[in-house]
C-alpha cells in the first residue's frame, strides 16, 4: 500500500504540472457525465416508470455502475490501456522489475481528473438512497457496500480480460469498448428490463446482474431472500479467471521487438 500511495502521488504531481490544464479537464468531466444523468431525466420525464422501476431506483443503479467504472480508470487505469505498453515495448521493462507485475500495470498510468465522476457518482447514490423510502437495517446497508465493490471489480476484471486480449492481437482495438463503455451503458439501468438473451448475457457471462440488479431487488423489498443481499460477491469468482487468464498471457509474451 506504501509503494501504491508513493505512485499516486508522483501520478498527481505529474499532472499538476500543468494546473490549468488539469482543473479545465476535471470540469469538462464534471460535465460529461451530468450529460448521462440529465439523459436519465429526460426519459423519466416521458415516462413514470421503467417496468416498475422508477427515477430514483433508476439512478441508483446508475451510480453504482458510474462508480465503479470511474473508480478503475482513475486508479487502475494502466490496466485500460495495456496495449500502448505492449507497442512501446514498455512491458518488456516492467517484466525486468522485482515486483509483482500486474500491480506495476495498476500504477503505470492514473487518470485522476476522472475523481471528478467518481466524486458525481456518490452524490447521485446519496441523492438517490435518500429519495428512496428503503427499510433500512444493517443487511441493507452491507448490501450496498456489496453493491459498490462488486461494481469495482467487475470492471477491473473486464480490463483485466481485454489486456489479456492484448497478448493475442496486441492492439485491444474496440472489442474493449463493448464490454466497458457499452455494458457500462447498459448496466446503468436494470438489467431486468431488458429481453431475456440481453438477460442471461449479463447476468451468467458478463455478472452485471449480479451487481446491482438482484441486491437492487433485495434493497427496495421486492425480493426478500437473503441470497440476494450477497449475489455481489460472484465477482470475486469472475476476477479469478480472469487474473489466471492474465497470467497465462504473459506465460506466452515474447516481445514485440
Amino acid at each position: 500500500m506504501k509503494l501504491y500511495l508513493k505512485f499516486f502521488k508522483m501520478h498527481l504531481n505529474s499532472q499538476l504540472q500543468y494546473r490549468a490544464s488539469f482543473i479545465l479537464s476535471f470540469i469538462s468531466q464534471f460535465i460529461v457525465f451530468f450529460g448521462y444523468y440529465f439523459t436519465i431525466l429526460c426519459l423519466f420525464d416521458n415516462f413514470s416508470n421503467i417496468k416498475g422501476f422508477t427515477l430514483y431506483e433508476v439512478l441508483l443503479t446508475f451510480s453504482i455502475i458510474q462508480f465503479g467504472f470511474a473508480f478503475c480508470e482513475t486508479f487502475f487505469r494502466g490496466m485500460d490501456v495495456f496495449d500502448e505498453l505492449i507497442i512501446s515495448g514498455n512491458f518488456d521493462k516492467l517484466l525486468l522489475r522485482p515486483r509483482n507485475i500486474m500491480f506495476q500495470v495498476f500504477t503505470e498510468e492514473m487518470s485522476l481528473v476522472r475523481i471528478a465522476r467518481l466524486l458525481q457518482a456518490l452524490i447521485i447514490l446519496i441523492i438517490a438512497l435518500v429519495k428512496i423510502n428503503i427499510d433500512w437495517d444493517i443487511y441493507k446497508i452491507i448490501t450496498v457496500i456489496f453493491m459498490l465493490m462488486s461494481s469495482i471489480l467487475i470492471f477491473l476484471g473486464i480490463f483485466i480480460l481485454a489486456a489479456s486480449y492484448c497478448f493475442v492481437t496486441v492492439k485491444g482495438l474496440e472489442v474493449r469498448n463493448v464490454f466497458t463503455d457499452g455494458g457500462k451503458h447498459m448496466a446503468q439501468y436494470p438489467i431486468g428490463i431488458f429481453k431475456k438473451g440481453f438477460k442471461f448475457i449479463f447476468t451468467f457471462i458478463i455478472p452485471y446482474g449480479f451487481v446491482n440488479y438482484y441486491p437492487l431487488l433485495y434493497i427496495l423489498g421486492k425480493n426478500n431472500n437473503k441470497l440476494f443481499m450477497f449475489s455481489p460477491l460472484i465477482t470475486v469468482l469472475y476476477l479469478i479467471p480472469c487474473i489466471i487468464v492474465f497470467y497465462k498471457g504473459i506465460k506466452k509474451y515474447s516481445s514485440t521487438g
